[in-house]
């Protein structure tokens, strides 16, 4: 087990003790990497079935160091999902009101775990970077009719969160979501973590607050890639697959293809950088100040790149960064 140290200087940052790993010459890495560091990059790594390829740390970054996702942290829900498809707790086809009883009776009622994972549930998506308590999100309106429209945001998250909360209160379990996702993924796939996020619910934050170090994040990626051991294939399949309302959203996971409705992961994809990338499958976890965690399924890579300045990016200060220009200068 890696030992954990907090750096007292900031909340956002955490050492863990890990071997080093001699990055091997790559120029399409190299360049990717300089490309990173110079929109406040503090870490970029290539993986290829669990062997680190390349790693660089600039800015202060560093291999002990895990820092915040952000939004990055959505992503782990699917897998949450699929975890509990597999331990039969939940489908994602069935309506959030199997749970949530007092949906039973109103516009909700259609509502299913699918609509909430892929934000078309057509509730308000709320304030980013503001997650409501699970109670307070568990009162939210629909706008809009299941499937119609996407609309970004923390509130079905933490939806999710309390749906699995009373599925494992219900199975007589530990009823904490993240102490479920910890003992049936992460520890299993060797994967620790810093701080999570909690709300002033006691409850942990499903729309953000992940920090993870770069191999962590990476490890998590090998492990979707790899097909998620004991987790239910049909429920981590629709991960990556579209709907109507967004092409490029799936369940928690953005998918990088025309027709990505933003916000900001759009950038380049569907222009002229966004055609030399059409061959490619390329599925990502993306948080702001540019968190990325990339699988490259047909060519069996994950890419993670990490950067200060979430803070600043919920602001609206931003770095110019696009994923398109990243991976193709990775790619070569």
């Amino acid at each position: 087990m890696q030992r954990r140290t907090l750096i007292a200087a900031s909340p956002l940052v955490w050492l863990t003790t890990a071997p080093e790993v001699r990055s091997q010459p790559n120029p399409g890495f190299e360049a990717a990497a300089r490309y990173a560091a110079a929109k406040n990059g503090v870490a970029m790594l290539v993986m290829r079935e669990g062997r680190v390829l390349f790693e660089d740390y600039p800015n202060g970054g560093g291999p002990d160091r895990a820092w915040e996702t952000a939004s990055g942290t959505k992503s782990f829900c699917g897998v949450l999902a699929a975890a509990a498809a597999a331990d039969g707790l939940l489908s994602i086809d069935e309506t959030c009101a199997r749970t949530l009883v007092e949906w039973a009776d109103d516009r909700r009622a259609t509502i299913t775990v699918r609509d909430l994972l892929t934000l078309t549930s057509g509730l308000a998506g709320g304030a980013i970077g503001r997650p409501p308590s699970y109670a307070q999100a568990v009162t939210a309106q629909p706008a809009f009719e299941p499937g119609q429209r996407f609309q970004y945001g923390p509130t079905p998250f933490q939806v999710f969160g309390e749906i699995i909360r009373r599925k494992l209160t219900a199975a007589g379990a530990n009823p904490d979501p993240l102490d479920y996702l910890r003992q049936r993924v992460l520890d299993p796939a060797g994967i620790t973590f810093g701080p999570w996020r909690r709300g002033f619910d006691g409850l942990p934050m499903l729309p953000q607050g992940a920090a993870l170090s770069a191999r962590d994040w990476a490890r998590f990626g090998q492990f979707v890639l790899d097909g998620g051991r004991k987790l239910d294939a049909k429920t981590l399949a629709a991960c990556f697959d579209g709907t109507a309302a967004n092409p490029g959203y799936g369940l928690s996971w953005w998918l990088l293809r025309p027709g990505l409705v933003g916000p900001g992961p759009r950038a380049g994809i569907d222009g002229v950088l966004g055609q030399a990338l059409a061959h490619e499958d390329v599925v990502m976890a993306a948080g702001a100040g540019d968190q990325r965690l990339y699988l490259l399924r047909r060519r069996g890579l994950v890419v993670v790149r990490q950067a200060t300045g979430i803070v600043a990016a919920l602001m609206g200060a931003g770095t110019g960064w696009q994923d398109a220009v990243f991976l193709q200068t990775l790619l070569g």
